[in-house]
């Protein structure tokens, strides 16, 4: 482990992908210093960069690790987030960066909404936007751009289902939606989506419907739970779920294509399509930067993490620790060690993995079994990526 404190040498954040469908080649680099070594972020400061396996579950699981954005130590991994840290957006305060026992309120309220049997409902809905869709496509005929056409409306059209916006709405929502990935329009996208969110909850208190936040609606109506934060949770569904499962669909498409020889697996037996997703999970892991500070001195083996030092989890790396995952640089859909670091790990872990992972499976099993000749339609070479702290494909053309 590395435990240099100066930044002048440092290598710096961010770090962009050179293949799509691999982490940085520069976490590898990192990770042969030490699973835990210092690096610099694009403002200058030094933070502590983990790429280990082993090391991200523990320092996660530390009840000395805060997610308190407004630490002034906390660490930045992009510069587009240092707008939503001056701006207070209300999200930033539910779940995903509240430490308990604040948090721990705050998960036990929505936690019920996310359990294994409420997503199994909702598997025929997802099943029928993705069948929807894919008649569309077919009907359009090739070449088609499967990010525009399929992956983000798709996923659009759930979250609109889950969280039961009125059809005619629907556009309007999802450009609201997806506005706030351009980091010139984040923080009014947020404050239009959020005042939208706020009218569509309060009319659910007269007008109730089977959306996964209806049960906290009867919260809000029975004094449980304040209405301000029903909308943060709201937000926090919107922001934690749509980018990351439409850009997780459309690379886990790409990758496939790219593999052949694991599409055919998959083809030849679809009873794989689960383990593949968690396979895809592993091997993309498109989310890299998750942000802690320390509350208080760490000690892990000969390294001290000091009280107020900022720590960056690059969990991609993580999931390509050959110290955990044998041949972690191959894709094998009948791999079946699932303890990837993906949804993160500790009292953080993502909330909505189960739906994502449904969300994933039939959206790659109905592609795939409809349009089983699919190909690209330009070299790999050739289609654009979007960087960032979510990494994902700016286009996906395609034909068959």
């Amino acid at each position: 482990m590395n435990d240099e404190n100066g930044a002048g040498d440092l290598p710096e954040l961010p770090m962009t992908r050179e293949c799509p469908y691999h982490p940085p080649a520069a976490y590898e680099d990192l990770r042969a210093i030490g699973p835990v070594t210092r690096v610099r972020q694009f403002d200058g400061r030094p933070v502590w960069a983990v790429t280990g396996h082993l090391e991200t579950r523990e320092l996660l699981s530390s009840p000395h690790m805060s997610v308190d954005r407004f630490h002034p130590n906390f660490p930045m991994p992009i510069p587009a987030l240092t707008q939503l840290q001056s701006s207070r957006t209300p999200a930033i305060g539910a779940l995903i960066r509240t430490d308990p026992p604040e948090h721990t309120r705050q998960r036990r309220d929505i936690l019920p909404s996310f359990t294994l049997k409420k997503i199994g409902v909702l598997r025929p809905r997802i099943e029928q936007i993705c069948a929807d869709r894919l008649d569309a496509i077919t009907a359009k005929g090739p070449v088609v751009d499967l990010v525009e056409e399929y992956t983000k409306p798709a996923v659009a059209m759930v979250l609109s289902q889950l969280l039961g916006v009125p059809f005619a709405d629907r556009e309007y929502f999802e450009d609201l939606t997806y506005r706030r990935f351009d980091p010139a329009q984040v923080v009014d996208a947020l404050a239009d989506l959020t005042d939208y969110l706020s009218r569509l909850l309060r009319a659910k208190e007269t007008d109730p419907g089977d959306g996964l936040l209806d049960d906290l609606v009867g919260k809000v109506l029975a004094g449980e739970l304040e209405r301000d934060e029903l909308v943060k949770y709201a937000l926090v569904l919107v922001i934690a779920g749509q980018e990351t499962t439409a850009n997780t669909i459309a690379l886990s498409v790409l990758t496939l294509l790219e593999h052949p020889d694991q599409l055919a697996l998959l083809l030849d037996d679809p009873s794989l399509w689960p383990n593949a997703v968690e396979e895809l999970l592993r091997f993309l892991a498109i989310t890299g930067g998750l942000s802690r500070v320390a509350t208080a001195d760490i000690q892990l083996g000969d390294l001290t993490i000091a009280d107020g030092d900022g720590l960056i989890f690059l969990n991609p790396g993580a999931n390509r620790d050959e110290a955990q995952f044998e041949r972690p640089n191959e894709l094998d859909v009948r791999r079946t060690v699932r303890n990837h670091l993906t949804f993160g790990f500790g009292i953080h872990q993502c909330i909505g993995q189960n739906l994502a992972r449904v969300e994933v499976e039939i959206a790659l099993r109905a592609l795939f079994t409809r349009i089983p000749t699919l190909r690209l339609a330009v070299p790999m070479e050739q289609i654009a990526v979007r960087q960032g702290l979510v990494f994902g494909l700016a286009e996906l053309p395609v034909t068959w």
